[in-house]
């Protein structure tokens, strides 16, 4: 059983490359695998550990190197190792947004625990409410009365603002995103625009679909995660979606039934951008798939 632990943390890092070449140097040591971002702005990624112990001193050396508070840190276990490597990559931001006057080490929104966040939307119904994630993640699942942005990358949102909201007008604005770190960024971005209360869901909607009950949930459809699960429900239950092979999109069961959806090829959503050159290496693949399974 390997333990998987996915974090991220906003904070002034001074030497990207040297905590870069300590952590490959401790990673390789412990048998440690996964993706880590570090850039000015903080760390993110998602790691894991052959046992409990070898998570334990690499999260060690990274709570102490980069402080205990306010990182946020999620555990979970996985039969098989998740990750064929260890990637540690230096990048200008951990989540892109383009914004160079935005300084989330600075400057950030407020925390809503799940249960404050469910009390502030049932107490501020004219209050704009923020979808961050992109297009294809809020089709499966989102906040009732949210507002979807309809963006294709995250680096799209400053734009939605600037031609959706005022910040004379709109003086309280909520916003959430799948774990916490583009609302977060985002919360940074609409407070250095002048907005005056800014809100973000703490842990994102993962932590709220494990703390919230059903019956108690604002929550409208499942959430979209980059892993293979696809999405996940209200207790953090596994999902109904699949990907499309042709995309790498989610697919539901009735995006299954579509005229354009093929098995391992097409669905709607790409069945238009399938050359024929595309769709040979496609099929290919799948039957290699197949063929390894024992279905062919």
């Amino acid at each position: 059983m390997w333990t998987v632990a996915a974090l991220y943390k906003f904070i002034a890092i001074a030497d990207r490359e040297a905590l870069q070449a300590e952590l490959k140097s401790r990673c390789k040591a412990l048998d440690v695998y996964g993706t880590l971002l570090v850039a000015d702005e903080g760390i993110n990624g998602t790691i894991c550990a052959p046992s409990e112990e070898n998570m334990k001193q690499i999260m060690d050396f990274i709570l102490e190197t980069l402080g205990r508070e306010n990182m946020e840190l999620k555990y979970s276990t996985a039969e098989l190792r998740p990750f064929r490597r260890m990637k540690i990559r230096l990048k200008k931001e951990i989540v892109t947004l383009k914004q160079d006057h935005v300084d989330p080490t600075k400057q950030s929104g407020t925390y809503l625990s799940p249960k404050e966040w469910n009390e502030m939307l049932k107490n501020n119904p004219d209050m704009p409410v923020l979808d961050t994630r992109n297009d294809y993640e809020v089709e499966i699942g989102t906040f009732k009365n949210a507002i979807d942005p309809q963006t294709k990358a995250f680096t799209e949102f400053p734009e939605f603002v600037k031609k959706t909201l005022n910040p004379k007008k709109n003086k309280k604005v909520a916003m959430f995103c799948t774990g916490g770190i583009r609302c977060e960024k985002a919360s940074s971005y609409m407070l250095a625009e002048g907005y005056e209360e800014v809100y973000h869901l703490k842990g994102g909607i993962l932590q709220y679909l494990e703390d919230i009950p059903k019956e108690e949930s604002l929550w409208d459809g499942e959430c979209y995660v980059f892993d293979h699960r696809v999405s996940i429900a209200h207790g953090l239950e596994q999902g109904t979606y699949d990907y499309c092979f042709g995309c790498g999109f989610p697919i539901s069961d009735t995006d299954k039934q579509h005229a354009s959806f093929e098995d391992g090829i097409s669905c709607k959503r790409c069945v238009d951008d399938l050359t024929p050159a595309k769709r040979k290496a496609l099929t290919d693949r799948h039957t290699h798939l197949k063929t390894q399974k024992g279905v062919a």
